[in-house]
């Protein structure tokens, strides 16, 4: 996908914050990344709507990330959320999985901002392709004619049930290729 990604970063350093931000926007040049360091601030900014993914630091004044996990989950149960902590065990590891976590790092150097750039960006792919599937699925599977959607890229998006097994393929196979990978 080629569409901006709004990144919310949570972390109460601000220096910290800022730093990571401009070294994930510079590492994919489709991250937009905004910066809150208060609980408040980046409820509000959720609540805007126009947030795609939320990376977190999970040691902060009054709240922690998995807490924070917890409250983006009671509204937006698929919205991507990542955890980047310094302090990582364990026992926070099992815990964000266990509430519903969808990437979780140690803070480091450019290695792991990387890593985070590239989670970041694939969660976002897989969370913005299941919410087109979800609008389209209702109807289309009630059709049960085959059909797909190609993004304009060129780049199929969503396939049903029917259109797999006519060029048999997974639907998983599918998504993400060109027609061309069809024809062979």
């Amino acid at each position: 996908g080629s569409d901006p990604i709004d990144v919310l970063y949570v972390d109460d350093d601000p220096e910290l914050a800022d730093t990571a931000a401009l070294f994930l926007e510079r590492e994919d040049d489709r991250l937009s990344v905004q910066t809150a360091t208060g609980a408040a601030a980046w409820l509000d900014r959720l609540a805007d709507g126009d947030v795609d993914c939320v990376v977190s630091d999970y040691d902060m004044p009054g709240t922690n990330g998995i807490e924070l996990l917890e409250r983006v989950r009671g509204t937006h149960a698929d919205l991507p959320f990542v955890l980047y902590t310094g302090k990582g065990s364990e026992e926070i590891a099992s815990q964000a999985i266990n509430a519903g976590v969808t990437g979780y790092f140690q803070k480091g150097g450019p290695e792991q901002l990387r890593r985070l750039a590239n989670r970041v960006d694939q969660a976002v792919d897989e969370y913005r392709t299941k919410e087109i599937a979800e609008r389209y699925s209702t109807v289309i599977e009630a059709l049960g004619y085959p059909v797909y959607v190609v993004d304009e890229t060129g780049v199929f998006r969503f396939v049903n049930e029917p259109f797999a097994e006519l060029t048999g393929y997974d639907r998983e196979e599918i998504i993400g290729e060109t027609p061309g990978f069809i024809k062979h």
